[in-house]
């Protein structure tokens, strides 16, 4: 079985705490691998298969062409789920499926191919307690939260508010006497 050694992650913090730029970070700390964002509500749940693991042409109707994944696009690189709560139930075998063993099948394919692509995954909602409610694979946030991430909020941060505000400063024209108090 493959298992990548970096392994999953997963970072959890409410909406607004940094999550994308946090898995920009960490893909940065690799050096120059590729890396592939989604926000796991913008793919269709009829699509889920075909956007993450690719299709071959003549798969279904409209696959004129072979396409390629997201996650054989970030091979070698990393993965980013945004927003993993939201995949559906159904889809989330698959998921599990694909951190244990790396392979990937492409809709409508007759091979495996093995992706080295190290996931990162989001979420802004408890996920224990969308396993309670049923609405979330216990064994798939086993897998995710091997190395978790949290993200505190700013309002839990105040520390980092002048840092913050110089940065974002620093990215305006050069302006005359602009100070924070």
């Amino acid at each position: 079985n493959y298992r990548s050694e970096n392994g999953p992650i997963l970072i959890d913090g409410e909406t607004g705490s940094g999550k994308e730029v946090a898995f920009r970070l960490l893909n940065q700390q690799e050096g120059n691998r590729p890396f592939v964002a989604v926000n796991m509500t913008s793919i269709p749940e009829n699509l889920f298969e075909s956007e993450l693991f690719g299709h071959v042409r003549g798969a279904f109707t409209g696959a004129d062409t072979q396409k390629v994944g997201l996650a054989e696009a970030a091979h070698g690189g990393d993965l980013f789920l945004d927003e993993i709560e939201a995949l559906p139930m159904s889809l989330q075998p698959k998921l599990l499926r694909f951190l244990e063993t790396g392979e990937i099948r492409k809709v409508g394919g007759k091979e495996n191919i093995i992706v080295k692509t190290r996931v990162i995954a989001a979420t802004n909602q408890n996920l224990n307690d969308l396993v309670k409610q049923g609405k979330f694979r216990e064994d798939l946030l086993f897998r995710l939260s091997g190395k978790k991430l949290l993200l505190p909020p700013l309002r839990e941060r105040l520390e980092d508010i002048p840092e913050l505000c110089e940065f974002f400063l620093s990215l305006e024209k050069p302006r005359v006497n602009k100070t924070f108090s």
